[in-house]
């Protein structure tokens, strides 16, 4: 039986200096079933030309989306996904972020879990520092993600660890067009907010189900902070009145005919 395909979903910002495109195609040769989609968001740096390198390198696994106008990482991600399904070749999709902080070898493993549990939805990395793991973040940011994901965790009803680990795989399904049919209301949480609506969905249909029955988390073997991020104080402030919209949101029912 030949492997699945999985396609993942690069938003990409101004990652000109950063995006290591050597890397990408090495491991792009020793995966073959694996396909990258990168989605360049209104860059004005030279990520476009750095694109399209790549698809000239290797244009049976990349494909590229230029985006005419930054819209941010969130509606990034998801014009990405829709083109995956519009597609309709992948059996799981995820996103990943440009910068690897999140090696590519880690996405194999959120794949392998999908495949040895058919009943699940969406696998996501967690950054979780344990014997045998090369985890290595800034201490600050590591307590403010720990404050974070508590609040995340009493948004959603749901005990996750971590909800913006940039690696996220998820198992291909009709049940996605509808999640992603509208843009996010956050910018800065719309991992939880993604989170949120499949909890929702599934409310929807199954009243009395399991909370997050079709989720899994697992931690990662190796991640590291890399320089260059962009995120900005100001961001942390956003991020939290996102949670505190996104907490009433998530108490609705979902939206009738969607």
């Amino acid at each position: 039986m030949s492997p699945p395909i999985v396609e993942i979903v690069v938003p990409c910002y101004n990652e000109a200096e950063r995006l290591n495109g050597a890397l990408f195609m090495a491991w792009l040769a020793v995966h073959p079933h694996y396909r990258l989609r990168f989605v360049n968001d209104g860059s004005t740096d030279a990520t476009w030309d750095c694109l399209e390198a790549l698809v000239k390198g290797n244009p049976g696994q990349v494909r590229v989306i230029h985006l005419q106008l930054n819209g941010g990482k969130a509606e990034a991600v998801r014009r990405g996904l829709l083109e995956v399904l519009d597609a309709g070749e992948a059996t799981y999709m995820g996103y990943f972020d440009a910068d690897r902080s999140t090696p590519l070898e880690e996405l194999t493993l959120l794949v392998e879990v999908l495949e040895a549990r058919p009943g699940c939805k969406m696998a996501l990395g967690s950054r979780v520092l344990l014997m045998g793991r090369d985890i290595r973040r800034n201490p600050a940011r590591h307590y403010l993600g720990r404050v974070f994901a508590t609040l995340a965790s009493l948004v959603l009803d749901l005990p996750v660890y971590d909800t913006q680990c940039g690696a996220k795989v998820m198992r291909v399904g009709p049940d996605w067009s509808r999640l992603l049919a509208f843009p996010f209301v956050t910018r800065w949480v719309f991992d939880v907010e993604l989170i949120s609506r499949l909890m929702r969905w599934e409310r929807s249909l199954r009243p009395d189900g399991d909370r997050g029955r079709h989720l899994v988390e697992m931690p990662l073997r190796q991640w590291v902070d890399v320089q260059g991020s962009k995120v900005k104080p100001i961001d942390g402030l956003i991020a939290f009145v996102d949670l505190v919209r996104l907490y009433y949101l998530h108490r609705r029912p979902w939206p009738e005919g969607i």
